[in-house]
């Protein structure tokens, strides 16, 4: 059996919107200078007390709770708008889910930085929560590069690193995936650009048709 583990912000769904939102609503409602939109996207992946003191260095424990905080609060505002749509799936991801479910040899999984409600309001919207053997969040685990998630996801299955790929789009992902012996396939539509990923990744994809080929390219490396 062969443990496909995908990331979710940015390999499975396009969130970026709704996350530069609720960051910048949180940081000015504080009276805090707003990150960049690159240093938003910078820090997608990450749990969210991790990614509050990558953007604001230097300051108190209690000042980064308090911006997790807010930003869930505001979070959940944007994406509870009726006027507004769901972080939509990428092109070609529900077609990939599809082809890969139906192999019996692969089971697949979730490790993501989001929280277990978000990631629950994302697989009910779009009927996933059946495609994923195995789902973990920021909420049970350190943040990523820790690999702490792709080591339960290997508990929950019972396949060993050497059968395992972690799917994503940030170099978080990268270093997890290589911290827990798994092989990497980096995303070039994501939040980390092709120039950051690629020299992490054993494979990067242009585009989630190919990575049926990149999953097939990985196996036949690792019987050679």
């Amino acid at each position: 059996m062969k443990l496909v583990v995908f990331d979710v912000d940015g390999t499975l769904v396009d969130s970026l919107a709704h996350i530069s939102q609720a960051m910048a609503s949180s940081f000015d409602q504080h009276g805090l200078a707003v990150p960049s939109n690159d240093d938003i996207r910078s820090i997608i992946g990450l749990s969210l007390p991790q990614a509050m003191e990558n953007l604001l260095p230097e300051q108190d424990q209690d000042v980064y709770e308090t911006l997790t905080e807010t930003y869930k609060e505001f979070f959940v505002a944007s994406v509870s708008d009726p006027h507004k749509t769901e972080s939509p799936l990428f092109p070609g991801v529900l077609r990939l889910l599809d082809e890969l479910l139906e192999d019996q040899r692969i089971v697949l999984g979730v490790a993501t930085g989001k929280s277990r409600r978000g990631l629950n309001r994302i697989l009910e919207f779009y009927n996933l929560s059946s495609y994923f053997a195995t789902a973990h969040v920021a909420d049970d685990h350190p943040s990523k590069p820790h690999p702490s998630m792709l080591y339960a996801a290997m508990e929950d299955t019972g396949i060993a690193p050497e059968n395992c790929v972690i799917v994503g789009d940030t170099s978080f992902d990268m270093d997890m995936g290589k911290a827990a012996g798994f092989k990497t396939i980096g995303v070039s539509w994501g939040y980390h650009s092709p120039e950051v990923i690629k020299p992490l990744a054993d494979i990067c994809v242009l585009a989630p048709s190919d990575i049926k080929m990149a999953l097939t390219t990985i196996w036949m490396q690792s019987c050679d």
